[in-house]
């Protein structure tokens, strides 16, 4: 009976490793400064072990190592021995007992040992690893103490074959963004934050990676005072613009020399005076329109007014940014602020498909239809991303493929997209009536080879689409297609 508690505690102290083991790596550091700034027991020893692993892990291999050398001998040679004189005593045969008896307690150590001393405590650290951690931490600092000459060599030669291999440096650990949406999101799920603390931090995190451009409120949509033009054109600015503060420019937008507060304008208007605009005006900060959204909120913070002004690298006013532009970026637009005139940005109709607001930010459309965009680009907007994947002003009707979806010019404000419909290609349908244009950056193939499409080819030719089946090149400049490439095929 000796050798058989032996053999257990064995197994037992074999599932403690393990389970130290799995824990201690799979704890996020994160999570255990949180918890050792807090003064949590056994945090900080969790930590050190964490952050440096190496003789920590030498230790856990040789327990490990240890224990199956020890349960082996005894099981074979104690427990074995033991079963096959019972099996003698029944009349089994000398030749038959004893690798019977062998095979018996093998195969139940095994067991003990894979269950026991594996699967129970590994899933028993993957459930609270940080918790799992901070409770065996200190047995196992104290041990690594103990066992730190061996374990020492151990780590040493194993830094010695990293070096040979040509990675001698562990991989910093980095919390990524999309590891925080993935963590919010599984907060969600399990019901740790509510719904719309999910889609707030979603729109933190969505506003981080947006330049002013995305969010301002454009030059062709910005109510200013032309203090040029006199008091009445001021006078019916104000009383026609809702907005409380507007810009004040001298002769043209591009001029601008302030902001105004309609209040403290409105009163010596309708009295009849005519008010120096520009004296009145007080100066707002002035920003690019390729600056971080988010870099603007400090700059709000400690302006005098509450406006920026957002031109582009040449000079030239593009429009204006408000602390509620950046705000309903997060949360949305609010209610009082939407006129019954607007269109909303984004309808999902029955057929699975969108119709999609020209302006919409790109990064909003990616979310909506479930794709992936690049992280660098040069643009904003749906509108943006529809011009850049054809390389000039589509006509309505015209439409481009990407990423599993077909995008069709549905309406056009003179030479803005002011509408694209966005719909799921069908596998195995190709053309129409209407030409689509393949993404500017592929390559396309057809039964008389392979043409690049993000280049300007040979004659001016500008586009390559699909018009009723055949691929084409079109001119820009003709309007039309000009050279029949073959039958569509695939375009990666």
């Amino acid at each position: 009976m000796l050798e058989l508690a032996i053999v257990l505690v064995l197994v037992l102290l074999n599932g403690v490793f393990a389970l130290s083991e799995l824990a201690v790596v799979s704890a996020r550091r994160s999570r255990l400064r949180t918890m050792a700034a807090a003064g949590h027991p056994g945090a900080r020893a969790a930590l050190a072990l964490a952050t440096d692993p190496g003789r920590f892990l030498s230790t856990v291999q040789i327990g490990i190592t240890l224990v199956g050398i020890l349960a082996g001998a005894f099981s074979g040679a104690a427990l074995g021995g033991r079963l096959a004189a019972w099996l003698a005593g029944l009349g089994w045969p000398t030749a038959v007992a004893d690798p019977v008896g062998f095979g018996a307690v093998v195969a139940l150590v095994t067991y003990l040992s894979i269950v026991v001393g594996e699967l129970v405590p590994k899933r028993l650290a993957l459930r609270n690893a940080e918790g799992v951690a901070c409770a065996v931490a200190p047995f196992m600092s104290g041990l690594t103490r103990v066992a730190a000459p061996t374990a020492w060599l151990l780590d040493v030669s194993a830094n010695l074959i990293f070096r040979l291999l040509g990675r001698a440096e562990e991989p910093e650990e980095r919390v990524t963004e999309g590891d925080v949406r993935a963590v919010v999101a599984d907060a969600e799920r399990t019901g740790g934050i509510e719904g719309v603390e999910h889609r707030m931090i979603a729109g933190v995190l969505r506003l981080g990676d947006r330049r002013v451009r995305a969010v301002m409120t454009p030059r062709g949509e910005v109510d200013w005072i032309d203090a040029a033009a006199g008091s009445e054109a001021a006078r019916a600015v104000v009383l026609r613009s809702p907005h409380s503060r507007l810009p004040v420019g001298d002769g043209s937008q591009d001029a601008t020399v302030g902001v105004v507060r309609s209040r403290e304008l409105l009163p010596a208007l309708l009295r009849g005076e005519a008010p120096d605009v520009r004296t009145m005006a007080k100066r707002a900060p002035v920003v690019p329109d390729t600056a971080d959204a988010l870099d603007v909120l400090s700059i709000l913070r400690e302006a005098e007014v509450p406006m920026a002004l957002v031109h582009d690298e040449y000079g030239h006013f593009q429009g204006v940014i408000t602390p509620t532009d950046l705000t309903e970026a997060i949360v949305g637009a609010f209610r009082a602020d939407i006129d019954p005139g607007d269109e909303p940005m984004a309808v999902e109709r029955s057929d699975k498909s969108s119709l999609l607001a020209g302006w919409m930010p790109v990064d909003e459309m990616g979310e909506h239809l479930h794709i992936a965009l690049p992280v660098e680009r040069g643009y904003e907007t749906v509108a943006g991303f529809v011009l850049h994947a054809t390389g000039r002003l589509p006509r309505v009707g015209e439409a481009v493929e990407a990423q599993g979806w077909r995008f069709e010019v549905m309406d056009l404000d003179g030479r803005r997209i002011d509408k694209v419909l966005a719909a799921p290609v069908q596998p195995g349908v190709a053309g129409g009536a209407a030409p689509f244009f393949l993404p500017a950056w592929g390559r396309c193939a057809s039964n008389r080879g392979t043409v690049n499409a993000n280049r300007r080819l040979a004659g001016g030719f500008r586009a390559v689409g699909v018009l009723d089946g055949r691929l084409k090149l079109f001119d820009s400049d003709r309007g039309g297609p000009v050279q029949s490439l073959g039958r569509f095929g695939d375009h990666p």
